[in-house]
């Protein structure tokens, strides 16, 4: 058996996999919009709307959630203390969440009958109640992303080698200098990685959508709005393809820019 055949064998069955569970859908997908479909999301300013808020929340939680993990990252991998694995393992407790049990929690919270609406109401003021705004969406929405870029910055800081921040404290850096010059440069193909992903999943999250997104018009919504409500199957499937283009394009830039370390 020559080499090409042996190499034509081993890699027909992923081959074969992804003819039939992506290229074929996702062709189905673009043809099933028709010149019809793609015509009414550039004629509806809602579907553009929703569009825009979809990649400004997702953007927003990425951003946010790279900041927060990467400080509490950070600071476990390089800690150790009594209580750290409880303390880890509460902060990855949302791993075990689908997405709707993370908007009922974000409802419990600030929604109307939630805890802040009735602290503000005890203390004299007027109910807060923000769960079902775009602030509580991007609640929900860093609370998911938060374990998984929290697991990745952890991992990525423990590979760092420590002489690199001593020498550059023994050279007279401060702590911000070494975060700047020595941590982040060494993390950034992790964080970048990490921040597609979170982008990604932001972008074509359901359940904590369909939980919260009732004042706010996020894509995953109107795309479901259109396909089981409207009957709308042109317009649905192009909405689709154009949310999975664009996840596809940060993903595909993510991985350029990581060197190739981004899935």
């Amino acid at each position: 058996m020559t080499d090409r055949l042996r190499a034509a064998l081993l890699i027909a069955p992923a081959l074969a996999v992804f003819l039939a569970f992506f290229l074929v859908p996702l062709g189905q997908l673009a043809v099933a919009g028709g010149a019809g479909g793609y015509a009414a999301i550039l004629a509806e300013p809602r579907y553009l709307r929703s569009l825009g808020s979809t990649l400004l929340v997702a953007a927003a939680t990425t951003a946010i959630t790279l900041v927060v993990a990467t400080a509490v990252g950070l600071f476990l991998a390089r800690a150790r203390f009594r209580g750290r694995a409880t303390l880890l393992a509460l902060l990855t407790l949302p791993l075990a969440f689908p997405g709707v049990v993370v908007g009922y929690l974000v409802i419990m919270l600030a929604g109307r009958q939630g805890l802040v609406a009735e602290v503000s109401m005890a203390l004299g003021g007027e109910r807060i109640v923000f769960a079902y705004s775009l602030a509580g969406l991007l609640l929900g929405y860093v609370y998911f992303s938060i374990p998984r870029t929290l697991l990745t910055v952890m991992a990525a800081a423990e590979k760092l080698d420590p002489r690199l921040e001593e020498a550059a404290r023994s050279l007279g850096a401060s702590s911000f200098g070494v975060l700047r010059d020595v941590l982040l440069p060494g993390l950034a193909p992790a964080l970048t990685a990490a921040g597609a992903i979170c982008f990604a999943t932001a972008t074509g999250a359901f359940g904590t959508a369909f939980a919260l997104a009732s004042r706010i018009d996020v894509l995953p919504m109107v795309i479901y709005t259109e396909f089981t409500l409207q009957a709308n199957l042109a317009v649905a499937a192009a909405l689709s393809f154009i949310l999975g283009l664009a996840t596809w394009a940060v993903l595909a830039l993510a991985r350029g820019a990581s060197g190739g370390a981004a899935a």
